[in-house]
């Protein structure tokens, strides 16, 4: 910052009145220094450890990504071999993770009868998923 303050004075010394010198290289020292400040805001890069950890915290691998994938379709599978009404009851709760009152709603029952179907759903999944 130091060189680029007196770089600047330099390439502008003859707009420079002759008074104060000091004054006026401190005063362009300080505007070099806030306009470098404003720009490393807007272009922060990032360093090794900050960007992995970022990584690590927001994304899963393309491994994991994967296993993910297969247990879904495998859960979707088990699902589908219910018996009604308990397959379409494990696809919503278990698959695409509805909430309770939401299923109440849409199939228009009382929650506990819900949470009841569930329960037993939730039993028969763990019996099938065991046998694949």
């Amino acid at each position: 910052m130091a060189q680029e303050a007196f770089l600047s004075a330099y390439r502008n010394q003859a707009r420079f009145d002759g008074r104060n010198e000091k004054a006026w290289i401190c005063k362009i020292a300080t505007n070099k220094c806030l306009d470098h400040k404003r720009k490393a805001s807007n272009n922060q890069i990032p360093t090794e450890d900050t960007y992995f950890d970022e990584l690590v915290d927001n994304k899963s691998t393309i491994e994991e990504n994967c296993l993910d994938n297969l247990v879904k379709e495998k859960l979707l599978s088990c699902c589908n071999d219910l018996k009604p009404p308990y397959d379409e009851v494990a696809r919503d709760y278990f698959y695409r993770e509805m909430a309770v009152s939401e299923m109440a709603a849409k199939y228009e029952r009382n929650e506990k009868t819900v949470q009841t179907q569930i329960y037993r759903a939730k039993a028969m999944l763990q019996k099938s998923y065991g046998k694949g």
